[in-house]
C-alpha cells in the first residue's frame, strides 16, 4: 500500500512540476523572493522571516492541494484509481503530493534567504521553524482539499468553511454579538413582562445579564480554546521562544488536520466520483 502511495504521489508531482500551473508556481516563488528578500540586502530581522515565509507556506500549500486534486480528478486517472484497494490511497497521494511539493519550495526558499539575506536565529530557532511550518501547511493542505472538486459531496464545503466562517467571526466579534443578544433578550424580556408573563422575561433578563457580563463566557472559552495553537506560536515567537505548553501547539494543529483529512476521506469515499475531462 505504502509502495503504491508513494508511487502516485512521485507521479502527481512529475506531472504537476511539469505543467504550466506548476512552472507558474516556481516562477510566483522567485517573484516573492525577489519582492520580500532581495538579494542585495540582508534580512537581520528574524521575526520578518519567520512570519513573512510561514505565511508564503501557507498560502502555497493551499493553491497548490487544489491545483494537484484539479489534475488527480481528471478522468486519465480512472483506470488507476479504480484499481487501488481503497480511495483512500488516492487521496492519501494527493495529499502527500501538495505536501511534498509545497514543503520542498518553501524550504529552498527559507534556505536560499538564510544563506545569501543572512537573517540572524539562534539554534532553538533553526530546530523549531521547520516543525511549525510543516504543521500550518499539513493543516492547510487538509483544509484545501475540502474546496475541491475530488473531495466535494454534495454541500459538504460549504458547510466546512461556514463553520470555519462562524469560528473567525465569533473569535473576532464575539463581545460585539454579546452584546446585540444581551439588548434583544433584554428589549423581549421588558415586552413579556408587560405582557404578564412575569418569569418568562425574567429569565429573559437573567441570561442578558450572564451574556453582558465582563468576564469570559463559556462560548468566548471554547472559542479561545480552538484557536489557541495559532495565538501560542504567534506569542512565541515574538517572545523569541516556546515555553513548555506552547510547545505543544504544533502537535495541537496536526490533531485539527488529522480531523479534516479523516472527514474528507469519509466525503471521498462514499461520493460518486464524476471526472472531469
Amino acid at each position: 500500500m505504502i509502495g503504491r502511495i508513494l508511487g502516485i504521489s512521485g507521479y502527481l508531482i512529475r506531472s504537476f512540476l511539469l505543467s504550466l500551473a506548476g512552472l507558474l508556481y516556481i516562477l510566483l516563488t522567485l517573484a516573492f523572493y525577489i519582492i520580500f528578500f532581495d538579494p542585495r540586502q540582508r534580512t537581520p530581522d528574524s521575526d520578518y522571516f519567520v512570519l513573512v515565509l510561514g505565511i508564503f507556506g501557507l498560502g502555497l500549500s493551499f493553491l497548490v492541494t487544489i491545483s494537484v486534486a484539479a489534475r488527480a480528478n481528471k478522468a486519465v486517472h480512472f483506470p488507476l484509481l479504480v484499481r487501488l484497494e481503497s480511495r483512500i490511497e488516492y487521496l492519501t497521494s494527493v495529499f502527500l503530493a501538495a505536501f511534498g511539493f509545497s514543503i520542498a519550495i518553501q524550504l529552498l526558499v527559507g534556505i536560499s534567504a538564510l544563506l545569501i539575506n543572512g537573517p540572524t536565529l539562534t539554534i532553538v530557532e533553526l530546530l523549531t521553524i521547520p516543525l511549525t511550518w510543516i504543521a500550518g501547511n499539513i493543516l492547510f493542505i487538509t483544509l484545501a482539499l475540502h474546496a475541491t472538486d475530488l473531495v466535494t459531496r454534495d454541500w459538504s464545503r460549504v458547510y466546512v468553511f461556514a463553520a470555519l466562517g462562524l469560528l473567525l467571526y465569533l473569535n473576532s466579534e464575539l463581545d460585539l454579538i454579546s452584546g446585540w443578544i444581551s439588548s434583544l433578550l433584554n428589549s423581549l424580556g421588558r415586552t413579556l413582562i408587560s405582557a404578564g408573563l412575569t418569569e418568562i422575561g425574567s429569565a429573559l433578563f437573567d441570561v442578558a445579564s450572564w451574556l453582558s457580563q465582563e468576564e469570559p463566557t463559556i462560548i468566548d472559552q471554547i472559542v479561545s480554546v480552538i484557536f489557541w495553537p495559532f495565538n501560542a506560536i504567534s506569542d512565541a515567537y515574538i517572545s523569541g521562544g516556546f515555553t513548555l505548553l506552547q510547545a505543544l501547539a504544533p502537535a495541537i494543529l496536526l490533531v485539527y488536520a488529522t480531523a479534516l483529512f479523516l472527514l474528507a476521506s469519509k466525503f471521498f469515499a462514499r461520493k460518486d466520483l464524476f471526472l472531469t475531462e
